[in-house]
């Protein structure tokens, strides 16, 4: 019984030592993955791409922003910040600064978005973001307002955003029923109400109709159906098709 008892005990430390020794390589193995992001503000992108390349580290590079205290082509901010530990292979996104801001910034209001995005990229600035709302009295997909102002002083990126004013949609209403007008009649409806007329097909009328067709004036012919049907919604400048008597 004690050889037993002895011999379990042997198994339990060597079970012990096992799990320490496994315990102790993960983490030299962990800790060896692992680096140090070095500072890079104040350098090129080239020399930040070479500091971190030494360290396992990735530079991304983002935005660019206007300074007066890091000259312009040099790095302005780092993300992760220097000291920090992260995994090899790690992204450090960097800001690039272009210097003091010497640059006017331009009136884009009442341009177009095309017109807008020519005049900012003469001057070396970018197009930020664009946002529409629904605006009455502005002309559709004209700038109403944008953000920094004209002429403003002491911006920190160089980038305009820009609010547009909504392209109108065209109005809706109820298809009206033109069944049994004549032809001529139908189609004044139809570009009176803003609509245009389109394909005209002719077909014999129904045999229950005949005699209401023949009741018509020879030449006359009336409306049997529409597409869209009446009762559906329609929009202003849509095309309606019909189909009339022979």
């Amino acid at each position: 019984m004690r050889r037993f008892f002895r011999y379990m005990l042997r198994v339990l430390v060597l079970v012990v030592v096992f799990m320490v020794s496994a315990l102790t390589a993960m983490r030299f193995a962990i800790h060896g993955r692992q680096t140090t992001i070095p500072k890079v503000i104040g350098m090129t992108p080239l020399q930040a791409e070479r500091a971190l390349s030494d360290h396992g580290l990735v530079l991304d590079r983002g935005d660019r922003f206007f300074s007066s205290d890091v000259p312009p082509g040099r790095v302005l901010s780092q993300v992760p910040p220097p000291g920090e530990q992260v995994r090899r292979g790690w992204r450090v996104k960097v800001a690039e600064s272009m210097g003091p801001q010497r640059v006017v910034i331009p009136d884009l209001v009442g341009g177009s978005e095309r017109a807008s995005e020519m005049n900012i990229r003469r001057r070396g600035l970018e197009l930020g973001g664009i946002a529409t709302a629904s605006i009455p009295g502005a002309p559709p997909e004209q700038i109403v307002a944008q953000s920094p102002p004209a002429n403003a002083t002491n911006v920190s990126a160089p980038k305009i955003s820009v609010l547009m004013a909504a392209p109108q949609e065209p109005h809706s209403f109820v298809m009206p029923d033109l069944t049994g007008r004549s032809e001529d009649d139908a189609v004044n409806a139809i570009v009176g109400a803003g609509l245009k007329v389109g394909r005209i097909a002719s077909q014999p009328p129904p045999a229950a109709e005949n005699d209401a067709a023949n009741a018509v004036p020879s030449g006359t012919r009336m409306v049997l159906r529409t597409y869209p049907a009446a009762g559906q919604r329609v929009w202003e400048g849509q095309a309606i098709s019909l189909e009339v008597t022979r």
